[in-house]
This record gives C-alpha cells, sequence and structure tokens, in this order.
C-alpha cells in the first residue's frame, strides 16, 4: 500500500503548478536551453556606416533613381510594380536623355493594373522615341506581346492585343513583317496567328490541305465579350490595312509625298488590252511638277533644231533594249516561241504577288465563319427600327465590313486585272452581300432619337463599303478573256485556288442591288441623306467620293441592259456634281482627274470597255458645259492648288491634241475667249492687270505647259476659222520680258 500512494504522488506531482513566493523569480526548468549569444563587431579600415548616393543622378519625387526603379519593377507587390511605371514616365519626362541610354530593360507586368499603366507608359514613350531607336528593341517587344497573346488568361491576350495597336501606330513595318508567310517564325505571322487564335478562327486545316475542316487553336474555347471582341477586330483590321498599304498593290491611295489623296484608277485597268497601255494611259494626267511651288530644273534644257549633227549625244526618254542588234540570229528566232514562254515565268515569278494572293485567300477563307456569325450576332440590335444603335455593336459590324474590304477587295481587284479567277471568294463575298443587302442603305431609323453624328458617319462607311463590295462583283462580271492577250490570261505559277477566268461570270449583281446602290449614289453626289429624317444637306468628302468611284465605273460601263438607265442616270449626277463643286473645294481635284479620264478614254487604241462619254446628245452638252467652266477654275485657282493646275491644264491640252469631238469649232472659241483673263484682265478704273500666269512659280514647267495649251489651241483656230481674238497678242505681252519669252515665239513659229 505505501508503494502505490507514492506513486500516484509522483504522478500528480507532473501537473501540480507550483506556487509562486512573493520576491523571487520564476523557477527555471531543469531541462532549458541556453539560447543566448555573443557576437564581436569586425572593424575594416574602410568600413562606412552610411552608404555613399549619387546626389546628382536624376531621381522622382520619391528619391528614386532610374535603377531603383528598374529594382522596383521585379517586387512582388503588384501596387510597388505599378508605382515604378509611373515613376519612370516621372522620371522620363523630366530626364528625356535617359530614354536613349536605358530603353533596352523590357517592361512586363502580370496585374491588370501594371498592365495598365504600362499601357499608359509605352503610349507616351513611342511618341518620345524615333522609329530607328525602337527599331533595335522591337524583336524583343513583339516577342514578349506574342507570348502573351497565347496566354491563358484571356484579359492578359487582349492587353497583348492593345499593346499591339500602340506597336502598329510606330513601328508598323516590324510588326507585319512576313504576314504572309504563316508558320515561318517572322514577327508578322506570329501576330497573325495570334490574332486568329483569339478570333477561334484557327489557321491550321486537317486533311487535305486547304480544302480540309479548319482545326480550332489552343484559345479557341473561350468565348470573348462584345467589348473584348471589338478590341481584337479593330487591332486585327488595322493589321490588314498595314499590310495592305505596303506588301499590296496600293498605289493611288495616298501620295505620300506630300500627305494628299489621290484619285484611284486601278478599276480601268481590265478595259485595256495590256498593262502598258494602261500605265501609259494612267500617266497622261498625272501631275509631273513639284506642287509646292518649287522651280523644277531643267538640266537637259536644249532648244529644237531641224537636224542634229551626225556625232551628237542625244539623250532619248526610254532606252529601247530590242534595237540595239541589227536582227536576230537564225537559231534565236526557231526558239521564239520557248524563249517568250520562259519570259512570262519569269516575269510573273518576278512580280511576287503570288505569295500574297494564296495567302490572302487563305486568310479570307479562314475567316470567313467568324465575320459572317459577328455580323448575323450584332446586326439585329444594330439595325433595330425601334431604337439607336449601340455603339459597340455597330463598330463591330464596321470592322467586320472593313476587315471584308481589304481581303475580298484585293482578290477581286487581282481577278480584274491578271483574269485570275477566285471564285470561292467570290462566292463568300456575295453571301456576305446577300446579309447586309436587307440592310442597304444602312441608317438610323429609330424615332425620336437624338441625331449622333457619329453614327451618321459610321453609317456612311458601311454604306460606302457595300457599294465597293459590289462593284468589285460587276467588275470581275464585266472581264472576260477578250480583254486580254494570251500573256494576261495565262496562269501564274505556283498560285493555288486560282483558275483562268471563263467568259460566262460566275456570280452576278442582282438589278434591283444595283438600283438602290445607284440611288444611294446619287443621293450622295447631291448632298442627300438615306434616312428621311435627316434633311440637311451635307457635301460630299474627298475620302466618300474616292471610295465610290470604282463603283460609278462599274455602273458606267456595264454591258448589261438592267443597269444602262441606272448608269445613265447616275453620270448625269456625276457631271453636274463636278460643274456645282466649287474651285476651292476638296473634291474639285478629284472630278476633275476621274471625268477627265473618261473624256481620253474613246482615244486610247488599245480601249476594250464599253463605256462612251459622249454617247448621248445630253451627256454631249453636260460634258461641253464642264469643260467650258474649267478656264474659270484655273483664274479662280491661281497658284493655290498648284496640283490642280496642271491637271486641267493636260487635260485640255490631250482633249486638244487629240481633237476631241467635244471640241468643236464653236467650243475652241469659247475657250479661247475664257482663257483671256487667265494671263490679262482690264479693270474699270486699274487698268490692264496681269492675270494668274504672272503669278505662277519662275522657272517653273508650268508656265510652259500653259503656253503649249495656249498654242495648241490657237492652231487649232488657224485650221477651223480665221477668227482672232486677240489671245495670241495677249500671251505674248504676258510673257514678255520673262524667260518664256523665247520658247513662246518658237512654238508660235512652229504652229504658223
Amino acid at each position: 500500500m505505501p508503494k502505490s500512494t507514492k506513486k500516484k504522488k509522483d504522478k500528480a506531482a507532473d501537473f501540480t503548478k507550483a506556487k509562486l513566493k512573493l520576491g523571487k523569480g520564476k523557477q527555471t526548468p531543469s531541462n532549458v536551453v541556453d539560447t543566448s549569444f555573443k557576437a564581436r563587431s569586425i572593424a575594416l579600415p574602410t568600413q562606412k556606416i552610411a552608404v555613399e548616393k549619387d546626389e546628382d543622378a536624376p531621381s522622382t519625387k520619391r528619391k528614386l533613381t532610374f535603377d531603383a526603379l528598374l529594382v522596383h519593377l521585379k517586387h512582388y507587390n503588384a501596387s510597388t510594380r505599378k508605382d515604378a511605371v509611373l515613376g519612370l514616365r516621372e522620371l522620363l519626362e523630366t530626364h528625356p536623355q535617359l530614354t536613349l541610354t536605358h530603353l533596352t530593360p523590357l517592361i512586363n507586368g502580370c496585374d491588370a493594373s501594371v498592365r495598365k499603366a504600362l499601357l499608359s507608359f509605352f503610349s507616351w514613350l513611342f511618341r518620345q522615341v524615333s522609329r530607328d531607336t525602337l527599331a533595335p528593341h522591337s524583336p524583343v517587344l513583339l516577342l514578349f506581346t506574342t507570348s502573351a497573346q497565347t496566354h491563358i488568361f484571356p484579359e492578359i491576350r487582349i492587353d497583348a492585343v492593345r499593346f499591339l495597336d500602340i506597336y502598329l501606330e510606330y513601328i508598323p513595318e516590324v510588326t507585319i513583317e512576313g504576314w504572309m508567310h504563316p508558320g515561318g517564325g517572322s514577327h508578322g505571322s506570329r501576330v497573325m496567328e495570334g490574332y486568329l487564335g483569339i478570333l477561334n478562327a484557327g489557321m491550321t486545316f486537317g486533311e487535305g490541305g486547304d480544302t480540309g475542316p479548319v482545326q480550332a487553336t489552343s484559345t479557341a474555347s473561350v468565348v470573348l465579350s462584345p467589348t473584348s471582341k471589338l478590341v481584337v477586330l479593330r487591332s486585327f483590321e488595322s493589321f490588314l490595312a498595314h499590310a495592305a498599304s505596303s506588301s499590296w498593290n496600293a498605289k493611288g491611295t495616298i501620295e505620300s509625298s506630300a500627305g494628299r489623296l489621290t484619285t484611284p484608277t486601278w478599276y480601268l485597268s481590265s478595259s485595256f488590252a495590256s498593262t502598258s497601255a494602261f500605265d501609259a494611259f494612267d500617266g497622261l494626267l498625272e501631275p509631273k511638277f513639284p506642287s509646292n511651288g518649287g522651280s523644277l530644273r531643267l538640266e537637259d534644257d536644249r532648244m529644237w533644231s531641224p537636224e542634229g549633227s551626225e556625232h551628237s549625244e542625244e539623250n532619248f526618254v526610254g532606252k529601247f533594249s530590242l534595237a540595239t542588234d541589227p536582227c536576230w540570229p537564225l537559231h534565236d528566232v526557231t526558239d521564239l516561241d520557248d524563249a517568250v514562254a520562259i519570259l512570262r515565268q519569269e516575269g510573273r515569278a518576278g512580280l511576287g504577288n503570288d505569295v500574297e494572293i494564296v495567302c490572302t485567300e487563305h486568310l479570307a477563307r479562314t475567316l470567313h465563319p467568324t465575320l459572317v456569325s459577328t455580323f448575323l450576332d450584332c446586326a439585329p440590335t444594330v439595325f433595330s427600327p425601334s431604337s439607336s444603335p449601340p455603339e459597340t455593336e455597330l463598330h463591330m459590324v464596321t470592322a467586320v465590313c472593313r476587315i471584308c474590304r481589304t481581303l475580298y477587295g484585293r482578290l477581286l481587284q487581282d481577278t480584274a486585272e491578271s483574269g485570275t479567277a477566285h471564285h470561292s471568294a467570290e462566292m463568300n463575298l456575295q453571301t456576305i452581300l446577300s446579309y447586309l443587302s436587307p440592310y442597304f442603305p444602312f441608317a438610323s431609323t429609330a424615332p425620336n432619337v437624338r441625331r449622333d453624328m457619329k453614327a451618321e458617319q459610321t453609317f456612311q462607311d458601311l454604306n460606302l463599303i457595300f457599294c465597293e463590295l459590289s462593284s468589285s462583283l460587276l467588275l470581275v462580271s464585266q472581264r472576260t478573256t477578250a480583254h486580254r492577250p494570251s500573256l494576261r490570261n495565262t496562269p501564274r505559277p505556283g498560285r493555288s485556288g486560282g483558275s483562268e477566268l471563263t467568259s460566262t461570270p460566275v456570280l452576278t449583281t442582282h438589278s434591283r442591288q444595283i438600283e438602290r446602290i445607284s440611288a444611294y449614289i446619287m443621293q450622295l453626289l447631291q448632298g442627300q441623306s438615306p434616312a428621311p429624317s435627316q434633311s440637311l444637306p451635307r457635301p460630299i468628302t474627298p475620302q466618300a467620293y474616292i471610295a465610290l468611284l470604282p463603283t460609278i465605273w462599274s455602273l458606267a460601263n456595264s454591258p448589261r441592259l438592267d443597269v444602262s438607265e441606272p448608269s445613265s442616270s447616275i453620270f448625269s449626277v456625276v457631271v453636274d456634281h463636278a460643274i456645282r463643286a466649287s474651285s476651292t473645294s476638296a473634291v474639285k481635284r478629284h472630278t476633275v482627274d476621274f471625268i477627265g479620264r473618261l473624256l481620253l478614254l474613246n482615244k486610247e487604241p488599245e480601249y476594250m470597255g464599253h463605256f462612251e462619254a459622249s454617247h448621248s446628245p445630253e451627256h454631249g452638252a453636260k460634258l461641253e458645259e464642264w469643260v467650258l467652266q474649267l478656264p474659270r477654275t484655273l483664274w479662280e485657282l491661281g497658284t493655290n492648288h498648284l496640283a490642280t493646275t496642271e491637271t486641267i491644264v493636260r487635260l485640255l491640252l490631250r482633249l486638244a491634241q487629240r481633237r476631241s469631238r467635244l471640241l468643236q469649232p464653236s467650243t475652241f472659241a469659247a475657250l479661247r475667249s475664257r482663257l483671256l483673263p487667265y494671263f490679262s484682265i482690264t479693270h474699270p478704273t486699274r487698268g490692264k492687270l496681269p492675270g494668274p500666269y504672272a503669278k505662277l512659280p519662275v522657272q517653273s514647267p508650268l508656265r510652259r505647259l500653259v503656253l503649249d495649251l495656249v498654242s495648241t489651241i490657237v492652231a487649232q483656230g488657224y485650221r477651223t476659222s480665221n477668227m482672232d481674238d486677240g489671245l495670241e497678242v495677249t500671251v505674248s505681252e504676258a510673257v514678255q520680258g520673262t524667260p518664256e519669252a523665247s520658247y513662246w515665239a518658237g512654238v508660235l513659229a512652229r504652229d504658223h
């Protein structure tokens, strides 16, 4: 018993709390571990307590230098990284010299606030740095951006598209480089694949090559919100627009030297028998003199003489390589057919358009389901008759139509120019137009809705795109094998999906659709609005007028009987609009370019179209009125818009040289009298004053071009009648004492 009691007490002692006595500390346990330590300081001769800082180094308001901000960009806290981005902008704004020396570090952020700050910073930074400076760093930027396009999170992919918008604005050449070579590893191909992956389109095809079903990419299972999809579609449309301006034949769209719109003429090429004939015709009215008023040095200016010396060195305009040898050897003539075939292949291979056309056709077929589904999703709400169109859906429809114009416009333009048919593209475009046609002309028809100028401009853009796409199909239907010799109809080697265009068009445009297009064009030229609630007249803009020209030509040149009446009416409206346009109007030059070329077509030996400018007395009278108002336009322009002045002078000169049917003896007499004020005017009180001709730039070739026009008209007047209205004397007085006096005397002696 005593032993068991003792054991119980020992066990209870382990759980008994010891009572503390007053004035005595807590007793230390017997199994305590001593954790105390002692350290000694090591003193070095050069040791200093504070770290020296460069007081002259640029810093932010928070006393952070550029190196410190770069360290903060890698901080684990998102707020710190965001503040570092804002600090970089603050530092570079006050010290711009740091931009060039510290551009290499790549800024990267995963948080949404960091990406937003980074976008704002890039938008500001790219404006401060030249393109030459950005070019060496663009591969790294594009590498990280294309990687973000395939990120697992959709919001990061959308932000990557926003970064691409900045690149397309400042470094578009690098961004689109190699886009037509999918899978080639270039920047443009990776960006293209990223776009298609986000849009659920995919670029890879299954079995059967181009004829197989489309395989979804890794991001094709993500459904984008309308706002995010609009961001992607707008960016992709901008990407294709830059690709078109750099790789495709965009002649006649933008004059790079002066930053001014020019009149396109590509739609006329299908009406000529050869490319060389069209190129020669295209240069008839093209301004060749400086438009800023500067003088052009005439280094090869020589006086004309009846016969040159035998050993004189003549500088001809062109080089005629075929005329160097007197004859060809017999063995070369025997294999002439083979040589011509080889030259055809080499010429086609040198154009460099085959890969672009194939890639464009592939891309158009790939995007067709996405474009159609997007339009069908947005069209009911955009064109609802009971409510105003939502902004997001309206812009999404516009982006879809612009992408269609870029892709299908290029393919059908190639068909009109070369004769290579793209049946798949024509069928797909006809399908898209069938969905667009019920809503044309596009306008907001909701009652009691506040007028929105931006929405009206967007609807006008949609109408112009619809007209362009419809005219492309109409131009293709007009293109037959008779319009090109065998050289133009030879299929291009290495091109898939294209075949030689047959004489029967694959698709045509419906008559009802043509009537509505004609009515819309006439309303637009007359300043009317397609919406009945908008009655205020609005003058047509130069961009809209240029966009309508292919449609106007396709209607005027159509051989179809159901198009003849609308084309006749629309041509009268076009001439009336050109007569009403003032000399200072921005659209005046384009009216002269377009109508002037139509007048010159009938005298072209290789012109094979159906259009005739003055096939009816009514059209002839209107065109004669338009020609007679050109001298007044010259007088009103003066020294402003020298390019327009040169175009008018060249047009009148070509008409006089070719003895156009419009220039009857009465028309010549009217032209002579209306050209008098251009050289000299008689004021009631101030007497005789020099006209606008005296104010033309000195030593400018434009002065001699005007004298050529007058001498040609004077010579034609001598042949038709003996009337003398004093034009020759007035011009002689105007050039007296100027360098052009001897030139004028020479041309007069030649004509007499």
